[in-house]
């Protein structure tokens, strides 16, 4: 279907700010333009019994990387793995993405080498995406080498996001500290794991296997690698003010303390990206940041790391803003109807967290809501009452993404 002719969506449900109303919806040239508008010799799409809503904009994502790399150590070519996710994105209802591109000292899937192949790979594969597809530059602080790949990508086609991550110090916390209340990473009196420690030497085993190292170099490597913890925040400041320059949005992962949240809010992240506690979360709602948790732990009930905060409990309290895939991409869906089912909200005042809300933070003004004069990304879901819904059509600015017809 071509982007600049009419099309008309009859008989569906539309999830209008925080209301369900039966409604057609009519778009051409990329772009919603009525509600309940004329035909005017338009398309006419049969929405009876479904759901049209604001598609997803997921604002992290690393399912791609299962693409890349779908056992430990096997490698798949990058364009065949990006048109594969990009191909489950558009079935998911995602019309807007940012691969969480993990930067990382870590050779192989992780290595500054394959982030800018994926960047270069996602650059020439443009004309062929179904859906928008972005990157979030999930850059580990310890890794300097990446710093001119992310000037680079800073100057592509698309903005990307940055997110400050630092699993290094993560990885050499020591065991009798959960990762949930771990200190600020800077803090003099940060406790470091004994490499010798099996729970340490366990941990490191699961990065060996994924970097095709023996656990010996991982060690050896990550030992080195923490020699340079006095230059970190230097690199830290260059990184956010190349950031800033570019107007991209910024945000820090995995926050653990106040004092986490304060040290990169300074630096320009608004974006809260899984804090690791209720106290972060209320400290960057009471600074007015944005919060993001992961649709998996909605979908499921809870975090896969068990003591971290639940998704239900933080938007329950206003402590979440912002729904991301994660690793799985049809957990943006089964979240929402997980927390609709549980009674947490009304479908409307939910849908937000995984199109509007995103959309805000990401500085994406254009998209985000069903309202005329916004780009027409649209999903359309068919949602038995008590049954799993399922995404039938995707359009990303009014051109068809994804078309699905059941057997019945």
């Amino acid at each position: 279907m071509a982007m600049d002719s009419a099309t008309v969506i009859e008989g569906a449900t539309l999830v209008l700010g925080d209301r369900l109303v039966p409604a057609s919806l009519r778009f051409e040239g990329g772009v919603m333009t009525a509600i309940d508008g004329p035909r005017d010799g338009a398309t006419v799409i049969d929405g009876r019994g479904h759901v049209v809503g604001p598609a997803f904009i997921d604002i992290h994502g690393d399912a791609f990387e299962r693409q890349l790399m779908p056992r430990p150590g096997t490698m798949f070519p990058v364009d065949a793995a990006l048109l594969e996710t990009d191909r489950q994105l558009a079935a998911n209802g995602i019309a807007t993405t940012y691969h969480a591109l993990t930067l990382s000292w870590e050779p192989g899937l992780r290595s500054v080498e394959m982030g800018r192949a994926v960047f270069e790979a996602l650059v020439h594969l443009q004309s062929r995406l179904l859906v928008e597809n972005r990157l979030q530059l999930r850059w580990e602080s310890f890794c300097f080498e990446a710093v001119d790949l992310i000037r680079d990508a800073l100057q592509g086609p698309f903005t990307p996001a940055i997110a400050f991550n630092d699993h290094t110090s993560m990885a050499l916390l020591d065991p009798s500290v959960t990762m949930q209340e771990r200190p600020f990473e800077f803090s003099p009196d940060f406790p470091v794991a004994d490499l010798n420690d099996p729970a340490f030497l366990a941990r490191m085993g699961e990065r060996a296997k994924r970097a095709k190292m023996s656990l010996e170099d991982m060690v050896e490597r990550i030992a080195s690698i923490w020699e340079r913890r006095p230059e970190v925040p230097g690199v830290i400041e260059t990184v956010a003010s190349l950031g800033r320059a570019a107007g991209a949005p910024m945000l820090s992962h995995d926050d653990s303390q106040i004092e986490t949240r304060d040290y990169f809010r300074g630096q320009g992240a608004r974006i809260s990206e899984f804090p690791m506690n209720r106290r972060v979360a209320l400290a960057a709602r009471e600074a007015g940041d944005a919060i993001v948790f992961g649709a998996p732990n909605a979908a499921r009930g809870g975090s896969h790391l068990g003591s971290s905060p639940a998704v239900a409990e933080m938007v329950r309290q206003g402590l979440c803003d912002v729904l991301a895939s994660d690793y799985y991409y049809p957990a943006m869906l089964i979240g929402l109807a997980r927390l609709t089912a549980d009674g947490v909200g009304t479908l409307p005042s939910l849908w937000p967290l995984v199109s509007g809300n995103p959309a805000r933070a990401l500085g994406l003004d254009d998209r985000g809501e069903i309202a005329p004069g916004k780009r027409a990304d649209l999903v359309m879901v068919e949602w038995p009452e008590q049954a799993m819904p399922a995404v039938r059509r995707t359009w990303v600015a009014g051109r068809t993404a994804y078309d699905a017809t059941p057997a019945g």
